[in-house]
């Protein structure tokens, strides 16, 4: 912790021990602090689950006078409350980057009433009345302008599983039935709650919030639509009544991002609005049209750019294109970006947000900038900031730099390789530093060689401009002339030139070895809630399952230990099998294999059998027969094939009658729910599983189509049964119905009808591939096999874009590659399988003898899904001949 994050906490802490000594009130109070909080609770507490509370917002200026004033008023109370412990954490709270859920409450009280409520929340208002801090967006504000906001939600954390098998903060409605306790940006009280508080004077009205016909804002601009919403403000299209023309309207709320002085993302805007007005006329940015305020907000009218932002063409282009033609049109786009800085930085502009997010590509193909409030105009006092776009800003600039046109350079190179490419790679600090992030970075894209033809010279444009040392980039005119050359001369080296890097697999070994080595050190058998650190930023499952909990570790490391022998495994496997047992309920278990009890008894299954552990072995076994919580769900994750698919192992590994029976009870489900159509057959998915409408028809592996035809292909196998391997066909046909072909690539819509996904294992060409391809051994059809080859085809055009995980990523893919591999027996998909293997390891992140890899949100997990466990999964099995994971295996 630095010396001003220090300095922060001693300042509230001791405001409060003054407090406490003042109101000689310290007796009667229990104080507790963690990394976030410091919380009071009064020895006459009494704890009650849900009511209203109060939250106090603040700037990290006034945070001190707004915690003294309150003390004042909460000490010589009795209800709980807590406040964020440094000055370092309201700023976290106030920045832009914070949920819209969660900003701004730098004070939380739990009142003992809901008559308490009202009082405190009076004192409150009284005792804060004239200091400064944001709007609570989650919250009802006391009276305008008031730092006192109010909402109803729990008091005490409680979760339970929703029905997208996810853990949920949850009250309880009158009758006692669990409610989910939704945390948004939209203050929304349920509906039996009666709010003790007077009227409050309603907020301006913001355009988000419109109810009847469009908002007029500035006196001339119609509001259509939201773009999006931040904690910052709203981005919103509407129309310019005057000059009748399209418009894009930028929303800056007061306080937040404020600092000590003052400046908050107001100013921020009214630099854009200068920089834009600097830029008039040059057909590089915007037109900028007005800047007033509406109920205290400031907002920024300027032009709309047809088209849409870089970000989003590179993934749309290469979509709906095909990967041949897109590298020649990403090309020509890189020598745009190239003259599009070399444009603005010879105007004497420094832009310090270079990305692709912030440029946008016009119909015609041309790009312009927009999002300007970071830049700086020469002869310019520059606002500070450590504000950047991680990936894309360069090093120093995070650091706090003085501005400088070379960590624009380093932007223009990271939006070449995201051009050129489709992803710059996670960077993440490795401890201790070995290797340069210059280093890994160069060995990234020498790994991206094994999958594209770029033309020789652009790796090392690339990295001239994202060199460390800003002295040592290059500048736009050298990377333009490097880039000119590459386009006379492509196409780049042939796939052949590359095969022999590309079929090295023992560089995976240290990988292994490290991510072995994290999975066992960090297991923590004493922690009751979860036994192995994972990812919450999608949502935290529950912590036994496959998905996300402590089933996926356990399998894997089951499997490490069958190909290796490693001698200590058996205790972890022992220990982790022990954790999972005393926390499942064989009397009744959720629907599912990977979100549910089967898959979890799957794990336990196989851990057992490898200890020759008795015990394991019989709670698997009656987990996997408990009965099965009621459930809408069809699919592999959540539903009736998982559980199925579960069942039909156990049955090959057993023999044992009432797994068949499991199988077929599963079966006969899914032919009764089977939906048939023109195309096939479809199983309509309830709109808790993934986000949708309710009766979508889900194609791929995860969530729809493709797993369930799985399953009961498997099911038609261990019965017999003619009716399963029909319905089997059925999936095959409606999946061959939709599929969509660009060049030699097989690709899928998540929903029929839709434009294709990604093709990752949950929705896209890998898991939609693996079932053909089962379909294709299973009947000798030889369309499903060609279009099996077409989704390996389509995995390998996009191996440079991908994220490195199970389900939406490089692991699942190169897993649908080995198996086709093993089933054509073509040693071209086993190497190509291999180059996905080198592009994971590339990304690897060193820690004192660990490896962990960055999940697609930017942090690290050990899941099964998105994390270490799902990846060393397929890392070995490029190492060792074997099965894959969660697939049926016959006893050989």
């Amino acid at each position: 912790m630095g010396m001003t994050s220090q300095a922060s906490e001693v300042e509230l802490q001791d405001l409060l021990r003054r407090s406490l000594a003042a109101t000689g009130q310290a007796a009667r109070w229990t104080v507790d602090t963690d990394a976030m909080w410091c919380r009071l609770t009064p020895a006459s507490a009494t704890q009650r689950k849900q009511g209203w509370k109060l939250h106090v917002s603040a700037t990290s200026a006034s945070a001190p006078a707004v915690l003294a004033r309150s003390l004042d008023v909460l000490l010589p109370g009795e209800s709980v409350f807590k406040f964020a412990r440094s000055l370092e954490q309201v700023s976290a709270l106030n920045s832009r980057a914070t949920p819209r859920g969660s900003s701004g409450k730098f004070i939380t009280v739990y009142p003992r009433s809901d008559i308490d409520a009202a009082a405190i929340a009076l004192e409150l208002h009284r005792a804060t009345a004239g200091l400064a801090g944001p709007r609570i967006l989650s919250d009802q504000p006391y009276a305008a302008n008031s730092l006192v906001h109010y909402r109803y939600g729990a008091f005490v954390g409680r979760r339970r599983l929703s029905e997208s098998g996810l853990l949920v903060w949850y009250m309880e409605d009158p009758d006692g039935n669990p409610v989910e306790d939704v945390r948004t940006g939209r203050y929304s009280p349920p509906a039996w709650a009666v709010s003790p508080f007077p009227a409050s004077v309603p907020a301006p009205p913001a355009p988000e919030r419109a109810a009847a016909g469009p908002v007029l804002l500035g006196g001339r601009f119609s509001v259509r639509e939201a773009i999006r919403h931040t904690n910052k403000g709203g981005v919103y299209r509407g129309r310019d009544l005057t000059a009748d023309v399209p418009v894009v309207i930028k929303e800056a709320r007061p306080h937040v991002e404020a600092d000590a002085s003052g400046s908050d993302v107001r100013d921020w805007l009214r630099v854009e609005a200068r920089v834009l007005e600097f830029l008039d006329g040059t057909g590089l940015a915007p037109r900028l049209l007005a800047m007033f305020e509406h109920g205290g907000h400031l907002f920024l009218a300027e032009e709309e750019i047809p088209g849409v932002p870089l970000r989003n063409w590179v993934a749309e282009r290469f979509r709906d294109v095909g990967g041949e033609r897109y590298r020649a049109e990403a090309l020509v786009q890189a020598g745009r970006l190239v003259d599009l800085l070399a444009a603005v930085h010879a105007l004497g502009c420094v832009l310090r947000d270079f990305t692709p997010g912030n440029i946008m590509v016009r119909p015609d193909g041309e790009l312009r900038l927009v999002d300007l409030e970071l830049a700086v105009l020469k002869d310019d006092e520059p606002l500070p900031t450590t504000v950047g776009t991680p990936g894309f800003s360069a090093p120093e600039r995070l650091a706090g730099a003085p501005v400088s046109p070379t960590a624009d350079y380093y932007s223009l190179g990271a939006a070449v390789c995201f051009v050129l490419t489709g992803k710059v790679p996670s960077l993440a600090a490795e401890e201790p530093a070995a290797r340069t992030a210059h280093e890994r970075l160069a060995g990234w894209l020498a790994a991206c060689d094994d999958v594209l033809r770029l033309p020789e010279g652009l790796t090392e444009m690339i990295l001239g401009l994202m060199s460390e040392d800003p002295a040592e980039r290059w500048d736009p005119e050298r990377a333009g002339a490097a880039l000119r050359r590459a386009v006379r001369e492509r196409p780049g080296r042939t796939a052949a030139g590359r095969a022999g890097r590309a079929t090295r697999s023992d560089e995976t070994q240290g990988a292994v070895a490290g991510t072995v080595n994290h999975l066992i050190d960090s297991m923590t058998p004493e922690d009751e809630s979860r036994l192995w650190p994972v990812s919450t930023k999608a949502g935290e499952s529950d912590p036994c399952t496959v998905q996300q909990g402590a089933a996926g570790v356990l399998a894997v490391l089951t499997r490490y230990f069958e190909v290796t022998g490693d001698p200590r495994l058996p205790e972890v496997l022992s220990t982790a099998g022990h954790w999972v047992a005393a926390r499942t309920d064989t009397r009744s278990t959720r629907a599912g294999l990977h979100f549910g009890g089967r898959g979890t008894a799957w794990a336990l299954y196989e851990a057992g059998r490898v200890l020759d552990d008795r015990v394991l072995v019989e709670h698997a076994t009656a987990l996997a027969l408990a009965p099965q919580e009621p459930a809408p769900h069809h699919d592999i994750t959540h539903g009736r094939a998982g559980s199925g698919l579960a069942a039909a192992h156990l049955w090959y590994r057993t023999g044992d009658p009432r797994f068949a029976e499991r199988v077929i009870e599963a079966a006969d489900a899914l032919v009764a729910a089977a939906d048939p159509e023109a195309s096939g057959v479809s199983w309509p998915a309830p709109p808790e599983v993934v986000t949708g409408r309710a009766g979508d028809r889900y194609l791929g592996f995860a969530h729809g189509t493709a797993g369930i035809g799985c399953f009961l292909l498997a099911a038609s196998a261990v019965t017999g049964r003619r009716e399963y391997r029909d319905l089997a066909l059925a999936a095959g046909e409606a999946l061959t119905a939709s599929a969509l072909t660009v060049g030699e690539a097989a690709q899928w819509p998540s929903r029929a009808g839709d434009v294709p996904t990604a093709p990752y294992w949950c929705h896209g060409s890998a898991g939609i591939g693996s079932f053909l391809l089962r379909l294709w051994q299973a009947t000798g059809d030889g369309r499903y096999g060609d279009l099996a080859l077409g989704a390996a085809r389509a995995v390998m055009e996009r191996a440079s874009r991908a994220p490195l995980a199970q389900c939406h990523g490089l692991a699942g893919n190169g897993d649908f590659l080995l198996d086709v591999a093993d089933a054509t027996g073509d040693a071209g998909h086993r190497a190509s399988a291999e180059a996905l293997a080198r592009l994971i390891t590339a990304e690897q992140i060193r820690r004192d003898g660990h490896v962990v890899f960055p999940t697609e949100y930017g942090d690290v997990s050990t899941s099964w899904s998105d994390g270490s466990a799902g990846i060393l999964a397929f890392l070995l099995r490029t190492r060792h001949t074997d099965s894959r994971l969660w697939t049926i295996q016959q006893p050989g």
